[in-house]
């Protein structure tokens, strides 16, 4: 569950923000206090890189330069570049930094936790930027008010940003598709993605309406063109210094997928395999016309008929089934290529947008691919299809889609680093790195480098620990990682001396609290005059 920052009455210290407005230095950053112990923080992030006997990696706040060399010179790139500067550390904002008023949410809380993370050696921040917040009223119309103060706020300090472009909306905190997107969707709910039983997904649009002139008399994307090209302009002054890269989003969630895990599970059970979702007439339009091209027009009538729902178990009969089901038959094969190229050519019609607008900018881009770990023990895995990636026992479903980034010149960010086999239930025929490995494999072999995340704020050593081991692994080609996300329970007692100990454990010190210049420390006395108020969603 994301972490968020919203409108509250509560003090920080009523709800154990590591008696945050009261103890800042003294509780956290004292070298002398228990979570602290021997701690010494960085004055710079300009890190002598240790020997990887010693430490591992170190922390470097230089930006990667973008390549447009071939494939094999990509790949040896990635090697040097990891060699030479190590793993880059960012934290993400809240998803509600800046408010749908377009202000920013409880700025002396977030002002006091990047200097935080500031005095901690930190690189930069992840700052969500959501199409419904800057293109709320009216088409064209943009509002960066909110997002130039805070990166205004954060170039103060000297951290750098990762911008995340969201066309995405979020239900925790709530956030909406623009007002004017809402309103066409009222009238013509064909812009939504529609599961088997007409349910549909208003958080983003169905990739299937991308050069239809739905918008107004404008196509998705004419649109968000048109938002890059303006968000290019508006924040132009910080491109290529305080803004070092861009993460493109390309769905739900921001990550290249179909929303086929939207349906909210029943309590104790275990997640389903999801539903497809080309049920929208477009969707299904598309489906007809590819069909009757093949020769083959009874299997464009719609979507698997014998697929499960949400909650049922994908294994125990029908188009999942280990033996005999029906994605492994000629219709399987035909109906499960043609739903991952739809989704494929969306990705590449969206990075091919954003590589061209971006291109004179030094800045890297990014997009996110979900990690389905869930079923992909089994021969199907059925997760992954219905994602949208056609990924079975016999076929490598991330050989196409890491080669259109590659042609996009575009990073890859994979979620779910601190995830790891021994912690999934038996049942769920799960394993997040056995699936990791086979994509960071494809990533290397496309030149394509790669971005981390993690999946859950849990603060537990079991998952800071699979974190250091996928960063350090002898295999590791994480070029930055970002801990999602700042909120009230990341500067918890319960979180916060864990996190302090993880980054410890990565950075290399230099120099210890007390000899960090004057000008750069801040008083106990001043920090507690602040009134910062947090608390989770």
């Amino acid at each position: 569950m994301e972490i968020s920052v919203i409108g509250s009455s509560q003090r920080i210290n009523d709800i154990g923000f590591c008696s945050f407005s009261r103890n800042l230095n003294a509780k956290i950053f004292n070298p002398k206090n228990n979570y602290s112990k021997g701690c010494i923080f960085g004055q710079s992030h300009n890190f002598v890189r240790p020997s990887r006997s010693e430490i591992g990696f170190s922390l470097r706040a230089t930006a990667s330069a973008q390549t447009q060399a071939a494939v094999s010179e990509k790949a040896s790139k990635i090697t040097r570049t990891k060699h030479n500067d190590g793993v880059k550390l960012y934290v993400g904002l809240p998803l509600d930094t800046v408010s749908n008023s377009n202000t920013i949410n409880h700025a002396r809380a977030i002002a006091a936790g990047l200097k935080a993370l500031k005095l901690l050696g930190v690189d930069g921040v992840e700052l969500p930027v959501w199409w419904g917040i800057a293109e709320n009223q009216a088409m064209g119309k943009y509002d960066w008010t909110g997002y130039l103060a805070i990166v205004e706020m954060v170039q103060k300090l000297g951290l750098k940003i990762h911008v995340s472009l969201c066309f995405h909306g979020s239900q925790e905190p709530k956030i909406s598709l623009p007002r004017w997107v809402s309103r066409i969707g009222e009238s013509e709910p064909s812009i939504y993605f529609t599961d088997r039983s007409g349910q549909q997904y208003k958080d983003c649009l169905s990739l299937a309406v991308d050069d239809l002139p739905v918008l107004d008399g404008k196509s998705p994307l004419e649109v968000y063109k048109e938002f890059f090209e303006n968000f290019k302009s508006s924040l132009s002054p910080f491109m290529g210094s305080t803004i070092t890269g861009l993460t493109i989003g390309l769905g739900p969630d921001g990550e290249l997928r179909y929303p086929s895990h939207h349906h909210t599970l029943k309590s104790n059970t275990l997640p389903g395999p999801g539903e497809f979702q080309c049920y929208d007439k477009n969707m299904l339009g598309n489906l007809k016309h590819h069909a009757e091209t093949l020769g083959n027009p009874l299997w464009g009538l719609g979507g698997p008929h014998d697929a499960p729902t949400y909650d049922q178990s994908p294994i125990s009969g029908g188009f999942f089934a280990e033996n005999g089901g029906s994605w492994e038959a000629p219709y399987g094969d035909f109906f499960l290529s043609w739903y991952s190229s739809q989704l494929i050519r969306h990705g590449d019609r969206v990075l091919s947008q954003a590589a061209s607008t971006f291109k004179d900018v030094p800045i890297t881009l990014s997009a996110k691919i979900p990690l389905m770990h869930s079923w992909c023990k089994t021969r199907s895995h059925p997760s992954e299809l219905t994602a949208g990636f056609y990924n079975t026992v016999d076929r490598d479903g991330y050989e196409a889609v890491l080669e259109m980034f590659s042609r996009n010149s575009c990073k890859v960010i994979l979620p779910g680093l601190d995830l790891s086999d021994q912690d999934q239930p038996t049942e769920s025929r799960s394993s997040p790195e056995t699936l990791l490995a086979q994509i960071t494999s494809s990533c290397r072999k496309h030149g394509v480098e790669v971005s981390g995340q993690n999946s859950v704020v849990s603060g537990g050593a079991r998952g800071f620990e699979q974190i250091k081991k996928n960063l350090l692994g002898e295999n590791e080609m994480v070029e930055l990682f970002t801990y999602q996300r700042m909120g009230a329970y990341f500067f918890s007692p319960e979180h916060f001396p864990s996190f302090t100990q993880f980054v410890r454990g990565l950075n290399q010190p230099m120099l210890s609290l007390d000899d960090l210049p004057v000008e750069d420390q801040e008083t106990e006395e001043s920090i507690s005059g602040k009134n910062l108020q947090m608390q989770t969603a």
